[in-house]
């Protein structure tokens, strides 16, 4: 799996978790091997424009993603995953580690980052949470995959809570 990560935000992130915990995500979901992934770490002001530009949403966010090859986890077992391109997932590490502060479960600014990028990944792979149903399917596949990469890392005691929106 090739996977790119590039801070531009000027802020100090565990880049090496970010890239662990996607590749743990695509390999859970049963993505190709040969596919490809981008992320990208911004500034407020970044994240702001992109924001707007793309939802017409005013202030920066947390996470954006841009699916290019709309690849999908194939359905069944014995089915072969479609190669491509799976996109651009967008962090900001000043609204992550706001939302880690502010989370019930109190959590760093990494650990909100790297439950973003599970987020993102999702989002790539068509899951969305507008309807209560897909939101209790993709947070509820969100928390399985930050749970079990964690746990494989021994990283112990609860996940955070979800914080996106």
């Amino acid at each position: 799996m090739s996977i790119d990560v590039n801070n531009e935000s000027g802020t100090e992130v565990d880049e090496q978790a970010i890239l662990d915990i996607a590749r743990y995500a695509l390999t859970r979901m049963r993505i190709h091997p040969l596919s490809e992934l981008s992320v990208i770490v911004v500034d407020t002001a970044a994240m702001e424009q992109l924001h707007i530009q793309w939802m017409d949403l005013p202030g920066p966010t947390d996470v954006m993603s841009f699916p290019m090859d709309e690849l999908r986890p194939p359905k069944k077992d014995d089915e072969e995953p479609p190669q491509g391109l799976l996109g651009d997932i967008v962090l900001c590490p000043e609204v992550a580690e706001k939302q880690g502060q502010e989370a019930p479960t109190r959590h760093s600014m990494d650990e909100e980052l790297q439950l973003l990028t599970v987020h993102g990944v999702l989002h790539l792979l068509g899951y969305d949470h507008e309807e209560p149903d897909e939101k209790a399917e993709m947070f509820g596949l969100q928390a399985a995959i930050v749970d079990g990469w964690r746990a494989e890392k021994g990283h112990t005691g609860p996940s955070p809570a979800p914080t996106v929106s």
